[in-house]
């Protein structure tokens, strides 16, 4: 939409795309960004001892069963490979979409790791909102898009089409 002018009406175009905690609120970086922003890092945090702390109840409960060593080693291996690909796979989420086949084949990994994903949630909020990038990046891209196609077409269709009647 545009007004009298020509000039295009800046309520009217792409909408920016809410993130999770944050809503909009990445785009002016108003609202309570800075305070969310801390808080999701506080939670992120606090959530990956807890899982930490949790995990170490695992790992006692398999010591006090007497498992073999060997059994004991491979879980906590597990928890240590899975927690370091759930963190690459939830950091590169934050700058690209990820695959929504490749996300379903590694929903087990990444529930297994989840403890990766919410250090990559603490580390990212540290630098934005995560997925602020991302999102700004394509919020710009449909904004300028959006102007060239409103810049082309400014004034009332209804006036031009009645100019280029007159002509012929």
């Amino acid at each position: 939409m545009s007004d009298d002018n020509g000039t295009p009406d800046p309520a009217a175009g792409p909408r920016p795309e809410p993130i999770r905690f944050f809503g909009t609120s990445w785009v002016e970086h108003g609202n309570g960004y800075p305070a969310r922003r801390i808080g999701v890092a506080v939670g992120s945090l606090a959530a990956a001892v807890a899982s930490c702390l949790v995990l170490r109840f695992a790992y006692d409960g398999l010591r006090l069963a007497d498992t073999s060593s060997f059994l004991t080693l491979l879980v906590v291996v597990m928890f240590a490979v899975c927690s370091a690909l759930a963190f690459r796979h939830t950091w590169d989420g934050f700058t690209k979409r990820p695959d929504p086949e490749r996300q379903a084949s590694l929903r087990g990994l990444l529930a297994i790791g989840f403890v990766g994903s919410l250090l990559a949630y603490f580390f990212r909020a540290l630098i934005e909102a995560p997925g602020e990038k991302l999102h700004r990046e394509e919020y710009e891209t449909a904004r300028e898009q959006y102007e060239k196609r409103t810049a082309r077409r400014s004034g009332n269709p209804r006036k031009q089409q009645k100019k280029k009647r007159g002509r012929s």
